[in-house]
């Protein structure tokens, strides 16, 4: 098995060269059975180097005599693991952050770059005060460097929300997001499973939004628990949870989860009416069928019915017939950022204008299978105006029959007062992924 440094740095290579999602491929690297210790230090190096990448590579361009775009990646990619030691790993000996930096350069570069690699790491031990974060001031004209966003993220979040709360937008986006697991009500009470975990000695508390929701602190190995393995709780964020609450779906209904891969709303929705109804849940292909199926069995639900189908095709046979609809469309993914950061670098305007496209004809799509007095809700995981609040708004001007409907949320960090029939959620505020829904009814009484 490869020491840690060298399985981050084959990790951040593939991320880099392949436009791989670094969740999935740390995952498949971690599951050839890295002990723990080894696996934690894996971890923090990938993502630690991922949302920190634009700063680090600033101090690299500082540094080198070589301009950064002219370094090879591999070197690039060591330097980054090196300094992301120096600057933020205390309990990481400089000369451990700085000889394996080295030795990997031995291993993966030519023996010019040995030399190289050892100067520019020097020098940023030698500096390392003057480059930690928390002793820079951080000017408002580069938080895009310092907290290591894309321009053109920050700017978009800016004309959004104002600059204050964009700079507490990055910095949560370059936090360590707490694991959320959402009790299976159908089997256990949310009670009974914070104790049997407790026992254990999970540290769990209740979460702060979703009324299903525990959030548990120290989840290493939480998976191959017998909690787990006989469907008492399963992973997914507060934020899609919060998805259920707000459709509030009744016994009996006939509900269509257009794309519902890996099922967390679908099998969430299950349990909310008591597994009491039909829900179909849909998608693009047998890989996230099978995914599904596989929640739904451990979760042990009857109502769910998966099926692969494409959500930009019309089913002819659902027109007019569903009670809810649960379209959470592709998207940006701008709002797991914290769980993702490469979602950061591996990002463009040009993906956002063609997902939007998708969206609408979605959306439109969506509407079709309403019933009379029938509920759809759209929801994105990201951050962006145009793929949400607006999106909702020119929906309504082209289809007089829907109009938001108002919700109540019982949270302390979500001020529903104005009732709107939407929200968005950030990790910044509410401590959650970003995360928009909106909660639309179909009436036949509606006129423009």
């Amino acid at each position: 098995m490869l020491p840690a440094r060298e399985l981050a740095y084959k990790i951040l290579l593939e991320v880099s060269n392949e436009g791989s999602f670094s969740n999935l491929i740390l995952q498949e690297y971690l599951d050839e059975g890295v002990v723990l210790k080894e696996a934690n230090l894996v971890r923090e190096l990938v993502y630690g180097v991922l949302e920190n990448q634009r700063y680090i590579d600033s101090i690299v361009s500082e540094l080198s005599s070589i301009n950064l775009e002219k370094i090879d990646l591999n070197i690039l990619i060591i330097l980054r693991i090196g300094i992301y030691q120096l600057l933020f790993l205390d309990r990481i000996p400089e000369s451990a952050a700085v000889n394996e930096s080295v030795n990997l350069a031995k291993i993966y570069s030519h023996k010019g770059s040995v030399g190289y690699v050892n100067g520019v790491l020097r020098k940023a031990s030698r500096e390392k005060n003057r480059f930690k974060i928390d002793n820079i001031k951080i000017k408002n004209e580069n938080i895009g460097v310092s907290l290591s966003h894309p321009d053109y993220l920050v700017k978009l979040w800016e004309k959004q929300l104002g600059l204050d709360k964009t700079r507490d937008l990055l910095i949560a986006n370059n936090s360590k997001p707490e694991l959320n697991i959402r009790v299976n009500t159908l089997k256990t009470s949310i009670n009974v499973l914070m104790d049997r975990l407790s026992s254990k000695g999970l540290k769990v508390r209740k979460g702060n939004i979703a009324r299903d929701c525990l959030i548990v602190e120290n989840p290493s190995g939480i998976t191959k628990l017998d909690e787990f393995r006989i469907g008492l709780f399963t992973i997914q964020d507060e934020s899609s949870m919060l998805l259920t609450e707000v459709a509030n779906p009744k016994e009996g209904s006939l509900i269509l989860d257009m794309c519902a891969a890996p099922g967390g709303k679908s099998t969430h929705i299950a349990q909310w009416i008591n597994d009491r109804g039909k829900i179909i849940s849909r998608d693009v292909s047998l890989e996230k069928i099978k995914l599904i199926d596989e929640n739904t069995n451990r979760l042990g639900i009857k109502s769910i019915k998966t099926e692969i189908y494409n959500a930009q095709d019309l089913d002819e046979t659902l027109v007019w017939k569903v009670d809810y609809v649960i379209l959470d469309a592709p998207c940006s993914g701008f709002g797991l950022i914290r769980r993702k950061p490469d979602i950061k670098w591996s990002k463009s305007l040009d993906d956002v204008d063609s997902l939007i496209s998708i969206q609408k004809k979605m959306l439109n799509i969506a509407a079709e299978y309403v019933k009379d007095n029938g509920i759809l809700i759209y929801s994105t995981c990201t951050i962006n105006n145009d793929e949400n609040l607006n999106q909702i708004h020119e929906f309504l001007e082209n289809n007089p029959r829907f109009k938001l409907q108002a919700f109540k949320i019982n949270a302390k960090t979500i001020d529903d007062s104005q009732n709107l029939g939407y929200i968005q959620l950030l990790p910044s505020i509410h401590g959650t992924d970003g995360f928009f829904i909106a909660k639309l009814i179909k009436n036949n009484s509606i006129q423009r």
